[in-house]
């Protein structure tokens, strides 16, 4: 069995006997969602693995079903990936992804067939069901302004590792950091045995993918699989690498940002931004891990891509990179890219941040990730700029990654 128990209870026990004076506090929104979680998740849990088993039983093929080439975006959070992965996406005849319905709704064949089957339904009486979805989905992921969230978006699949209950993002739903194994350092402090147990599970929800699409490429972004990168060439030999580097100076805040936005949906932290120092640490074994990783291998298989030539020459840098790959281009990539372009700039985001207002100073951040300013050339900016914006009298001190 794949399923975590272990960790699963351990967060129950936590957020009902260890919550007082922690970000899982018990408030009343809390409980709320916790009341909720219980009453969902476990049943909804019983259910995919139900069919899970059931997609065994009825095509088997999955299990042998090729993932060729498939394409992994790694890098730190809000380092320009979910621009990529949706850009990608749209190019349908190279690349398919999963979208948020996918990941949580039909994870397996057998809900897909499910939900096909009652798509057909609802089609055949006028699609008023699919018009309900669409109005809630807008109503409530569409309210998310970091960045365009749907259930028939491109999304981080990292999240399907929900299903085992073997990933770092359960710590977004549960609070309590020190009680969970650190997945953000993942392919040096999680056992050997284990690794392999989550990733031939991960592995196993690709081929699901591909063998219901019928796709050939797969396309997956997933800022924690930096964590993971010699643990998922392990798995996938002949896998693209794209890895994209921003500028720590924007990285940081806005990580510190989105994360504490998360936190606060779920629960009611003790303070604005939680875990600040977790998150200085795991983003540095972010940056340095798979840079290494990906220096030590020298793969052609392997590219290093700077946010700001992302951002700047988006279709040069695509090219480039479906030339080095041996992906087909295509005739009308300059308009999917134009697209692309176009429903960033259009998408209002309420996500703004200072690093001055979470206790850092410029100068704290240069210089704990002084090499990677140092390989990329990053601007060095002073505390003029717009991330930069309130004076700091109590900046706090930052430590190197564990």
């Amino acid at each position: 069995m794949t399923y975590n128990f272990r960790l699963f209870w351990r967060m129950a026990y936590c957020s009902i006997f260890r919550a007082s004076n922690t970000h899982g506090q018990l408030k009343p929104k809390r409980i709320f969602f916790l009341l909720l979680f219980y009453t969902v998740w476990p049943a909804w849990t019983v259910f995919t693995w139900l069919c899970f088993g059931l997609d065994d039983l009825l095509f088997p093929g999955h299990k042998t079903q090729p993932v060729e080439r498939p394409l992994f975006i790694l890098g730190n959070f809000r380092s320009g990936s979910t621009f990529l992965h949706r850009l990608l996406s749209r190019d349908t005849s190279n690349f398919t992804s999963l979208r948020t319905w996918d990941i949580f709704i039909t994870p397996s064949i057998t809900q897909r067939k499910i939900s096909q089957f009652f798509d057909r339904i609802d089609n055949f009486f006028g699609a008023h069901l699919k018009r309900f979805l669409l109005n809630i989905d807008q109503r409530s992921l569409g309210q998310v302004r970091i960045h365009r969230i749907s259930l028939f978006e491109p999304e981080e699949d990292e999240n399907i590792l929900l299903h085992a209950w073997s990933t770092y993002f359960v710590a977004v739903l549960f609070p309590f950091l020190d009680e969970l194994p650190p997945y953000q350092f993942f392919d040096e402090k999680i056992p050997a045995e284990e690794r392999q147990r989550i990733m031939a599970f991960y592995k196993s929800m690709v081929q699901r993918h591909l063998y219901a699409t019928g796709a050939k490429h797969f396309v997956s972004k997933n800022p924690a699989f930096s964590a993971k990168i010699e643990t998922l060439l392990d798995a996938f030999p002949d896998a693209n690498i794209i890895y994209l580097a921003r500028n720590p100076l924007d990285m940081l805040p806005s990580t510190i940002s989105w994360l504490s936005y998360a936190w606060n949906v779920f629960s009611v932290p003790l303070e604005p931004h939680p875990f600040r120092q977790q998150v200085v640490n795991f983003t540095q074994y972010w940056y340095r891990h798979p840079l290494q990783v990906i220096d030590r291998l020298k793969s052609p298989n392997h590219l290093i891509i700077s946010y700001d030539d992302l951002v700047s020459q988006p279709e040069a840098v695509i090219r480039n990179f479906y030339t080095l790959f041996g992906y087909p281009q295509q005739e009308n990539l300059e308009w999917i890219v134009a697209q692309a372009v176009a429903d960033t700039q259009n998408h209002i985001s309420d996500h703004y941040y200072s690093y001055v207002q979470m206790g850092f100073t410029r100068q704290q951040i240069v210089d704990t990730y002084r090499d990677i300013f140092e390989r990329f050339g990053f601007d060095q900016r002073e505390a003029d700029s717009p991330a930069a914006v309130l004076p700091n009298p109590e900046a706090r001190p930052l430590t190197s990654a564990d």
